[in-house]
């Protein structure tokens, strides 16, 4: 139970805000998040580490040299929003590229993507790293789809490290990866967390019981199992990670005994001690463990263990210092960032400059406008329909999410407009907006094909046909590749993907813009009604299985109903 608050909702901002004041030499505040007090050095990379707030010391008491250069900071439990994780990389930044790293949750790799697309529209280039420790959460053979738990650490503090020795952005990125998958946790709880201001746990273990394979977020264990002595949960642990141990390692790891926020140091050692002793007796020598708490999840009563697999070079950069607010080791960071001057101008949304444009491209950016416009009319005449189709299967909100995020669009493309931009400019200034004003999964899909169709196009020219037809698949293809989803599970992407490739043949066959358009939104709209007689297999909506079936999926519809605007606003050019 949380007993020190003021207003529930703003627990994690004030946690934060006083996290800042007390740590005034390692951090300072930004939009969304944290950023190290001084800059990053020119030309290195820049890694932007984050995650919904409620597990302190992850992730904004990770930031400092030798590990992170920034952390967006979301609300208990929750992603943060692409425009944090947006201005947070932003401000780390110094022209070395990003590294944008997160445990694997959905939330998380939406919005991280989401912020990925506007950063690589402005000419940041950006590399993803989704940490997939937890074992209990997937296959061995499906590993990139298991969650990321207490293995951030070990992860973020070798990419960090590795970054600090010099690394560029490729080796950074490839030093991260392979951390990850040299990475395995398993954790067990005893009893749930409390949100501040509740006054239940979001769930309870049995007495004499213990939940096995939790998540960091609330959630409970994948199985429960009688609760035995210290040396049994320890054994349960190692016996657990053992057994995904590859047949050739070196027999060197990490080791990372992690409390979930309730169980206390002098338990962590007793289960310590165990531990120990059964990973000397598999022989593997442990080098440098941790005991304590570093990936918390509020008040859970819990903990968990991570191995790392180690070689020369993932050892070198584990056992490197590193100097955060939460987590420190060694002597001095000595290098770039130890000499770095301290941070002065800082980057918030809505003050960038908009970028000079040539008079061709900001008549079309004048079209752009005219076109949100009419996606503002369309989801504002529809919200109620698709709000009542969204609420067979879903919680209802997809018609005022659409109207809430066209009207963003076209309040910030109005702006960008009168600031004299181009059509780039105002498609990568829509589409933040889309996003921060709908929230939610569609808000940050919409958000991302906006930037990608943006970043597709140039402010210093008019774009031909043929580059509005690129622009359009790689919004397309932006909403596939956050999303995840393919045709048949009932999503947007069932009107998008065909709506992209009758796009293409089209204007392959006849190179006419606007008869390509109104083919493919044809195609889209029947595509979009045909979803009805599909079952969801992804998001929100699958897990009341066939009650989706006999409606058409709102978020394909609203996307059939808005290629239909795209064809006439082409048609009529």
């Amino acid at each position: 139970m949380t007993h020190l608050i003021n207003a529930p909702s703003a627990f994690a901002a004030e946690a934060l805000a006083g996290f800042v004041a007390a740590h005034p030499d390692h951090v300072m505040p930004v939009h969304g998040g944290v950023v190290r007090a001084r800059q990053t050095p020119q030309g290195q990379p820049a890694l932007v580490i984050g995650g919904g707030s409620g597990h302190y010391p992850a992730f904004a008491g990770w930031v400092g040299p030798g590990m992170g250069h920034g952390a967006p900071c979301g609300n208990i439990f929750a992603s943060p929003s692409a425009s944090q994780v947006h201005a947070v990389a932003r401000n780390a930044d110094n022209g070395g590229g990003v590294i944008l790293g997160f445990g694997n949750y959905a939330g998380d790799v939406l919005h991280f993507g989401a912020a990925a697309e506007k950063l690589r529209a402005e000419g940041v280039d950006v590399r993803i790293v989704a940490v997939t420790d937890d074992v209990a959460s997937g296959p061995v053979d499906q590993r990139l789809t298991r969650r990321g738990i207490a293995g951030d650490l070990p992860v973020f503090k070798i990419t960090g490290a590795a970054i600090e020795a010099g690394a560029d952005l490729d080796e950074a990125e490839r030093i991260a990866r392979k951390a990850n998958d040299a990475t395995r946790s398993l954790g067990v709880a005893f009893d749930g967390c409390t949100l501040p201001g509740a006054e239940e746990a979001l769930f309870h273990v049995e007495p004499g019981t213990m939940g096995v394979g939790l998540g960091i977020h609330g959630e409970p264990g994948v199985e429960d199992r009688p609760l035995g002595t210290a040396d049994e949960v320890a054994d349960l642990l190692v016996d657990g990670l053992l057994a995904e141990l590859p047949e050739q390692h070196t027999g060197r790891v990490a080791m990372l005994l992690n409390g979930l926020g309730t169980v206390k140091y002098e338990e962590l050692f007793v289960v310590h001690r165990r531990v120990a002793e059964r990973l000397d007796d598999a022989g593997l020598t442990v080098v440098r463990p941790e005991v304590g708490e570093f990936v918390t999840s509020l008040d859970m009563s819990g903990l968990s263990l991570t191995l790392v697999l180690l070689d020369e070079e993932l050892e070198r950069h584990w056992l490197a210092p590193v100097d955060t607010p939460a987590y420190r080791r060694g002597g001095a960071v000595v290098g770039p960032s130890d000499e770095a001057p301290a941070r002065t101008d800082l980057y918030a949304p809505g003050t960038e400059e908009i970028p000079a444009a040539a008079a061709e491209s900001q008549a079309c950016a004048g079209e752009a406008l005219r076109l949100l416009e009419s996606f503002e009319a369309t989801c504002a005449a529809h919200e109620e329909e698709l709000g009542r189709m969204d609420a067979v299967a879903g919680d209802g909100d997809h018609g005022q999410g659409m109207r809430l995020g066209t009207g963003g669009a076209v309040t910030a493309a109005r702006r960008a407009r009168d600031g004299g931009a181009g059509v780039r400019t105002l498609l990568v200034h829509a589409g933040s907006a889309w996003a921060e004003s709908a929230g939610g999964t569609s808000g940050a899909l919409w958000g991302a094909a906006l930037t990608a169709a943006g970043g597709a196009l140039r402010d210093d020219a008019a774009p031909s046909d043929a580059e509005i037809v690129e622009a359009l698949g790689a919004a397309v293809a932006a909403v596939a590749r956050l999303g995840g989803a393919q045709p048949g599970d009932k999503t947007m992407m069932d009107a998008a993907t065909p709506y992209a490739q009758a796009l293409a043949e089209a204007f392959a066959r006849d190179a006419h813009l606007g008869s390509a358009a109104q083919q493919a939104a044809s195609t889209a709209q029947q595509a979009a009604a045909a979803t009805a007689d599909l079952t969801a297999r992804l998001g929100r909506s699958r897990v009341l299985g066939e009650k989706s079936r006999g409606t058409p999926d709102p978020g394909a519809v609203s996307f059939g109903m808005l290629a239909a605007d795209v064809a006439a606003r082409l048609g009529a050019r």
